[in-house]
C-alpha cells in the first residue's frame, strides 16, 4: 500500500468512462496509507454506441447514464477537489460528445476530463506503478482498452515513453468479428492491423528495452485466466497460452460457443479481438511473459488526485517544462503572472471568478503566454495558443489545454469572440474575463521590469473595470496611456467599459 503524507483529507473519489467499461474507485487517506473502500465497475460498451460518423448513439449514452447515476450515490457531496472523472478514447473522438458530457455533469455533479491518449498512458502508468513492487528495473505497460491501446515503458514512478494507439477490443471486435464468427481470416486481419498500427512505436520501445511486461487491462487479466483455467500457467500470460487459446477460439468458430474457465459471458464477444491485439503486440515487442496488475488508469489518477492535495501537481512541471523549452521571459512571466492574481483578487466577487481553478488557469496562462516567441515573433499569441492546444502536457485534460490556449490567444489584439468562447462551454465567459486580466497584467509590465511601477486601484462591476493610477502618473507616461486607451476600444468591441485614471 503506496504512503502518503498525513492530513486531513476529505473522500477522495475517481471515475473512468472507458469506450469497454465504466469504473470507481473510492477511497481515504488512513494513517498514511490510501485505504480504497468502494471499486465499482460495470461494461457499459460506449464504444458500441459510435456510428459511422463517430456520434454517440442515445442508447450508449442512456447506458452511460444509467450507470453513473448508481455511481453517483457514493459521492453525493463531496467537493470538487475530492473527485475527478476522466474520459478516454471514445469520447475523444465522438463527435456529439459535449451533449453526453453535460448530462454527465447534471448527474454526478462535476466536470468529466477528457484525456489524450498519452495522458491516459501516463495515468495507466502510474497505477501500475504504484500497486507493483518497484524493484525489478524497467517495465513495459500495456493497456488495451476498448478503443485503444496504450503502452508505457518507464521505471520506477518515472515513464521513460508513452505511446497511444486507436486499436481496442470493442474497435476490432466491430471492425473484424461483427457477426459473431471466429475464422482463420478474422483473426489474421486483425492481427494483420494490430501489427501495421504497431509498427512505428516497436522500435522505439524495443530500444529502451524492460525487464518485466505488464498489462493493465481487463482484456489482458481474462486471456491470463483462460490460461490458467488449462493449467498452461498461473494467470500471467504466455506465448503458449496465447496458442492455446488461439486453437480453442477458433474451434469454437463463433463468441456464443465461447466456454472457458476463467471467461465472463459478457466479455465473449470482445475476446477474439483482444487476443489478435495481444498476439501482435507479442511478436512485435518480443514479449516472452505478461503479468497483470489490479492498478490501472483510475488508480492512477487516484494517486495524482491525492497528490495535488499535497502540492505535488504534475501539471506544474508540465507548464514550467514548457515555458523553458520555450525560451520563456520567466521574470517577465512572474511579474504579469503577480499582477494578474492581483487584480483577479480584487474583482473574483463582482465577476464571478471566485472558483479555485479561475486563478490556476489566469497563472498558467501568464506563465506561457509568450511561449509563441520562440516560433516566430510576428502573430506569436497564435503560435502560443497552438502549442498549448496540441502539446502532450502531462496531467492536464483537453478542456484545461483550451482554456489556457484560449487565454493566450487572446491576450494580445482583438478579445475571444462570442464564437470561440462558445466553443470551451459554459466556462467561456468566465475565461473571458480572465482574459482581460490577463492583458491588463500584461499592458502593466509592458516595460519589462526597467521602470517602477505604481501600486493601482481597480474596482469592477458586471459590464467593466476602473483602474485608479495616482495622480499625474498616466500623464508623465504617455506609452502606458496609450496602451490602456487602445485597449479600452478592444473592450468596447465586446460591451465591456474599461476606464483608466
Amino acid at each position: 500500500m503506496a504512503q502518503i503524507e498525513q492530513a486531513d483529507m476529505p473522500l477522495v473519489a475517481t471515475i473512468d468512462l472507458g469506450s469497454n467499461s465504466f469504473h470507481m474507485v473510492l477511497a481515504r487517506v488512513d494513517h498514511g496509507e490510501i485505504r480504497i473502500l468502494e471499486r465499482l465497475g460495470e461494461k457499459v460498451q460506449l464504444a458500441n454506441g459510435l456510428d459511422e460518423h463517430d456520434n454517440l448513439s442515445e442508447e450508449a449514452m442512456q447506458r452511460g447514464l444509467d450507470c453513473l447515476r448508481r455511481f453517483a450515490q457514493l459521492i453525493n457531496g463531496l467537493p470538487p477537489s475530492a473527485v475527478r472523472i476522466v474520459a478516454t478514447n471514445t469520447l475523444r473522438v465522438a463527435r456529439n460528445r459535449a451533449d453526453f458530457v453535460r448530462q454527465v455533469k447534471e448527474i454526478v455533479g462535476h466536470r468529466v476530463d477528457v484525456i489524450s491518449g498519452r495522458e491516459e498512458a501516463r495515468l495507466i502508468y502510474l497505477g501500475v506503478a504504484y500497486t507493483l513492487a518497484d524493484d525489478r528495473g524497467k517495465r513495459l505497460v500495456v493497456d488495451i482498452g476498448g478503443g485503444s491501446t496504450e503502452f508505457i515503458v518507464g521505471e520506477r514512478f518515472e515513464f521513460l515513453l508513452r505511446e497511444s494507439l486507436p486499436m481496442g477490443c470493442i474497435s476490432f471486435a466491430r471492425r473484424f468479428f461483427a457477426d459473431g464468427r471466429i475464422t482463420e481470416r478474422a483473426c489474421r486481419q486483425a492481427y494483420t492491423a494490430a501489427r501495421l498500427e504497431l509498427m512505428p512505436i516497436e522500435q522505439g520501445i524495443q530500444r529502451l528495452g524492460w525487464q518485466e511486461a505488464v498489462g493493465a487491462s481487463g482484456t489482458i487479466r481474462t486471456v491470463g485466466q483462460c490460461i490458467r483455467g488449462a493449467g498452461l500457467s498461473n494467470g500471467e500470460v504466455t506465448r503458449e497460452g496465447l496458442q492455446w487459446l488461439k486453437r480453442k477460439i477458433l474451434k469454437a468458430g463463433h463468441v456464443d460457443r465461447l466456454n472457458l474457465e476463467g471467461l465472463k459471458a459478457e466479455r465473449r464477444g470482445i475476446l477474439p479481438s483482444g487476443l489478435a491485439i495481444l498476439e501482435a503486440l507479442f511478436d512485435a515487442l518480443d514479449v516472452q511473459t505478461m503479468v497483470h496488475s489490479e492498478g490501472a488508469l483510475r488508480e492512477g489518477v487516484l494517486y495524482e488526485l491525492l497528490g495535488r492535495h499535497h502540492h505535488e501537481d504534475v501539471r506544474e512541471r508540465s507548464l514550467n517544462a514548457l515555458a523553458e523549452r520555450s525560451h520563456v521571459d520567466q521574470e517577465q512571466a512572474a511579474r504579469v503572472e503577480s499582477k494578474a492574481v492581483s487584480l483577479l483578487e480584487r474583482v473574483a466577487p463582482a465577476w464571478g471568478l471566485t472558483d479555485a481553478k479561475h486563478a490556476r488557469l489566469l497563472r498558467w496562462a501568464a506563465r506561457v503566454h509568450e511561449v509563441g516567441l520562440d516560433v516566430a515573433h510576428h502573430h506569436y499569441h497564435k503560435h502560443g495558443a497552438y502549442l498549448i492546444e496540441h502539446a502532450d502536457l502531462a496531467g492536464f485534460s483537453r478542456q484545461e489545454q483550451q482554456s489556457i490556449a484560449l487565454l493566450v490567444r487572446g491576450h494580445r489584439r482583438n478579445l475571444p469572440s462570442e464564437e470561440r468562447v462558445a466553443e470551451v462551454g459554459e466556462d467561456g465567459p468566465a475565461l473571458r474575463r480572465l482574459c482581460m486580466l490577463l492583458r491588463l497584467a500584461i499592458l502593466y509590465h509592458h516595460i519589462r521590469g526597467y521602470q517602477q511601477m505604481p501600486e493601482l486601484e481597480a474596482e469592477a462591476d458586471d459590464h467593466g473595470l476602473t483602474l485608479t493610477f495616482p495622480p499625474g502618473w498616466l500623464e508623465d507616461n504617455p506609452l502606458t496611456q496609450a496602451d490602456f486607451e487602445q485597449e479600452a476600444g478592444y473592450w468596447a468591441k465586446i460591451g465591456y467599459r474599461l476606464t483608466v485614471r
